[in-house]
This record gives C-alpha cells, structure tokens and sequence, in this order.
C-alpha cells in the first residue's frame, strides 16, 4: 500500500543516529544521505526517510501518528527499544510487552519518540 514514509527532523546527524540504531537491529542498513541533505533507508518493501521541512518551520512529531516497524521476534523489539533509548529516544506508553488487541490478537510492542518528537513503534506478531 505505501511506496515510502517521510518524517521531518530538525537534526539529520541526531536523527540518522537513532534510526541507523535502531533499524540496524531489524535488519536494515544504515541510511544513506542525498546531496539535498535528506537521508534514506530503503528496503524490499519501501523507503524510510527523513527530511528537514521543505518551508522552513521546526519539525514536529505528528500528535496521533505512530510509525510502525516489523520486528522478526520480542527480542529483536526489545533490542530496538534499547539501541533507541541508547542513541537519543525517549521511552514511551508502556514497557515493551505483549498487548492483547480484540482487532488484531497478541502484539508484542515498543514504543518511541525519535529525536525531533516522532512517535515510533517496533512491533512483532507472535505466532498463533
């Protein structure tokens, strides 16, 4: 459904820092910077990227939004929480853990705010 997602930071460097922390603990690379200062993840399923706002203003987190991120196991999201927390994330909602969903089953989940506010989410399904 999504070719890519982008999300402003105030600090490329600061925020480069976290995802390339965080993501490299799901298995992705470290992201890459374009000429124009931009920086990309780019996997077989889509593109993460972070961006200074294009008119100027501060980037702020979007009140309400999370971004989600597939984890292949708990402990991989666990991992996630702690290469974040380590590399300027800010721990949020509840403890990484099980949440019992009546839409979607048992989740096994972490929650983060990046650098510049953004509301992050590692997430594993547990098998059945």
């Amino acid at each position: 459904m999504f070719s890519h997602v982008m999300i402003g930071a105030n600090d490329i460097e600061e925020s480069k820092k976290f995802y390339d922390a965080a993501l490299n603990v799901l298995g992705h690379s470290e992201g890459k910077v374009d000429p124009k200062g931009r920086c990309f993840y780019r996997s077989s399923t889509g593109v993460f990227g972070l961006t200074k706002p294009l008119n100027g203003d501060a980037a702020t987190g979007a009140n309400g939004g999370t971004i989600g991120f597939l984890a292949a196991s708990a402990e991989e999201v666990d991992a996630w929480h702690a290469a974040g927390l380590a590399n300027g994330g800010t721990a949020v909602e509840d403890p990484p853990g099980i949440r019992e969903l009546p839409t979607s089953g048992q989740l096994y989940l972490a929650y983060l705010l990046d650098p510049a506010g953004n509301k992050v989410c590692a997430m594993h399904r547990p098998a059945k």
